[in-house]
């Protein structure tokens, strides 16, 4: 996913910087529309990752929980969870981060496309 998000982005910004100001106005518009579908798949896809990093979060708590209540025989066990459980974490607050992080410059780079587009939407200060 990282390498779709990544390519996207450089697609997007190749066209806004090279191609959009000599490109018509309709193929703006047909890029844009396709930009904004692909924004919106990355917008789910952060949903989600959203709800399985907080999912891991609560397991690691839980498992951190477990090192109080289970009896010592069972340390070994809740010990490799917590490690477990931590490890994921941090993979996926990375991972949401950098999903966080590029759908925030497509907003970016979508305001520019429709800023192009009307340019008396850009005086309003509705977009950059």
């Amino acid at each position: 996913m990282k390498e779709y998000v990544v390519q996207t982005m450089k697609a997007a910004g190749s066209y806004i910087e090279n191609d959009m100001k000599a490109a018509g106005e309709e193929k703006t518009r047909r890029v844009l529309a396709e930009f904004e579908v692909k924004i919106s798949y990355f917008q789910h896809e952060r949903l989600i990752h959203l709800m399985v990093t907080l999912s891991f979060a609560l397991f690691l708590l839980l498992s951190i929980g477990a090192l109080f209540i289970f009896p010592s025989e069972f340390i070994l066990t809740a010990v490799l969870l917590v490690a477990i459980f931590f490890v994921l974490t941090i993979a996926y607050v990375f991972h949401y981060y950098f999903l966080e992080n590029s759908v925030q410059k497509m907003y970016h780079m979508r305001d520019e496309m429709i800023a192009f587009l009307d340019k008396d939407l850009k005086d309003t200060g509705l977009t950059c």
